[in-house]
């Protein structure tokens, strides 16, 4: 039988390819693992335990509904890193400014992490794969935390990655080296390695987009999706940024979310949503970008700035921008 690799011997096996590497972003990516087990075990049975599912009678500085599972699996991550002591400081889309870990394990922590816990959680309560979304830099100041740590632009991240629950649950992340997928093995509580080297096919033939907004977004927006339907292209949009941009990733095609009129910067956020996932798109062969620039290159100002986004093959994300 093959020996399969699991993400701690892969962490270990990879720390030779990270420039800094002494241990520490290792040990942040086994916080990051370890949190996003308990968070899918909550996940899993959230339809038979009530007390996790609906709505926590909170709002995020977003003004969206907070749901419960989005408060818990917030609170596992924070936990997770803040007990690991990798990690000076956390950045989430559940709070309204970013945390500074003041135990003594995290004073001298080299990175900060922004993330959104529970990307899609408005779905949680019909059963629709969700996920968790995070971003890694390192601290600019070894002496003092700042807001400045997490205003840099998406490609000074030294590693980024996403969680997907769904039918089975993927751990995907990056350091600049590459796009690796691990998947949860429940008999066994480990993420083995599953999907080595992912790549972006150029092409696709899918389009993810919210179609329910089609008369406000940018004329070459409306061009291009009357063009997929005239191609009989195949429309696939489930509402949870993670699982719309998994598929898409694995199969190739795009998924949009365009400026309107009425909010010309979209609805997704920067720093924990787009960066991250721009960082792992460019890792596996595709592209991102805001319609005129490269999400990677974006100068953030605003911890939860929000941008338009096209992201996914190459090809079709080249296609959309000419108009």
């Amino acid at each position: 039988m093959a020996h399969i690799t699991t993400l701690s011997e892969f962490i270990i096996e990879r720390e030779k390819d990270f420039p800094f590497a002494s241990g520490d972003l290792s040990q942040l990516l086994t916080s990051i693992r370890l949190a996003a087990k308990l968070v899918n075990r909550e996940v899993n049975k959230a339809g038979l335990v009530t007390e996790i599912l609906g709505e926590a009678n909170a709002h995020n500085i977003q003004g969206e509904k907070q749901q419960k599972l989005d408060v818990y699996a917030n609170d596992r991550f924070i936990a997770a890193m803040r007990n690991q002591g990798a990690v000076c400081a956390v950045a989430s889309e559940e709070n309204d400014e970013h945390i500074v870990f003041d135990n003594p394990a995290s004073l001298d922590g080299k990175y900060v992490v922004a993330m959104d816990p529970l990307d899609g959680s408005s779905n949680i309560d019909v059963n629709v794969s969700i996920g968790t979304i995070f971003s890694i830099y390192r601290r600019l100041d070894p002496e003092k935390v700042t807001l400045d740590d997490f205003l840099q632009p998406g490609n000074q991240q030294v590693a980024a990655g996403y969680v997907v629950y769904g039918s089975s649950t993927m751990l995907v992340y990056t350091t600049g080296n590459g796009v690796n997928g691990f998947t949860l093995d429940p008999s066994i509580g480990v993420f083995c390695l599953s999907h080595p080297n992912m790549q972006i096919p150029a092409n696709g033939n899918i389009y993810s987009v919210n179609e329910g907004n089609y008369f406000e977004f940018p004329e070459n927006v409306r061009n291009y999706i009357d063009g997929c339907k005239k191609k009989k292209m195949s429309a696939r949009y489930i509402g949870s940024l993670v699982a719309d941009f998994h598929r898409n990733l694995l199969k190739g095609g795009i998924y949009m979310y365009p400026g309107t009129k009425d909010k010309p910067n979209g609805k997704l956020r920067l720093l924990y949503e787009a960066n991250p996932l721009a960082m792992v798109i460019e890792q596996a062969g595709g592209s991102a970008t805001d319609g005129t620039t490269r999400i990677l290159d974006l100068q953030p100002t605003e911890l939860h700035q929000r941008c338009p986004l096209f992201i996914g093959s190459s090809a079709m994300v080249e296609e959309v921008m000419k108009g």
